[in-house]
């Protein structure tokens, strides 16, 4: 009688079981970086549209602060080169809405990005911004809210979007 090679179904599934829990136990783990990763971008985003507002009220004095994503970034031409006040090119295209529009956010790394602030006047720059980064899908691409103004603190809510009033980031 010939002697038969190869595995019996019992240890199939025996190692099919195996990969099982370890894919049960590693995916939680991989969702959960990858909501730490997408949080910890926009934190650094907002800290560059912190820095681009700064740079951008400090080349236009006479507008104050940006009052959208738009100004900041390049604007909806593509081959833009040439820095204005109407398109400052102080953001890259995904935070600087190249495409779509700044009044529905821009989305980046899971989190979508509003800025808004008062547009300046003839006479009267403006003096002030607030910045929110809000999850695209709570709990899937971010667990927190996080706000930032002109003062450049970055403040996190864990359940809405985040205010002035809420907790710095430490």
């Amino acid at each position: 009688m010939q002697k038969q090679k190869g595995f019996s179904l019992i240890e199939l599934l025996i190692v099919v079981a195996i990969i099982l829990i370890i894919a049960a136990i590693a995916i939680p783990n991989l969702l959960r970086s990858r909501i730490a990763a997408n949080e910890a971008s926009a934190v650094g985003s907002l800290r560059s549209i912190n820095t681009a507002e700064v740079t951008y009220s400090s080349t236009y004095p006479l507008n104050g602060f940006a009052p959208d994503l738009m100004t900041l970034g390049p604007g909806s031409s593509a081959g833009n080169t040439t820095a204005n006040s109407t398109n400052a090119i102080l953001l890259d295209g995904v935070l600087g809405c190249s495409t779509g529009t700044s009044s529905t956010g821009c989305v980046k790394s899971g989190y979508t990005f509003i800025l808004s602030g008062p547009a300046p006047t003839a006479t009267t720059p403006s003096p002030t911004y607030q910045s929110n980064a809000n999850p695209v899908t709570v709990d899937q691409t971010g667990k927190r809210f996080f706000y930032s103004d002109a003062s450049g603190v970055i403040r996190y809510n864990a359940t809405v979007s985040a205010v002035s009033t809420d907790s710095p980031l430490q």
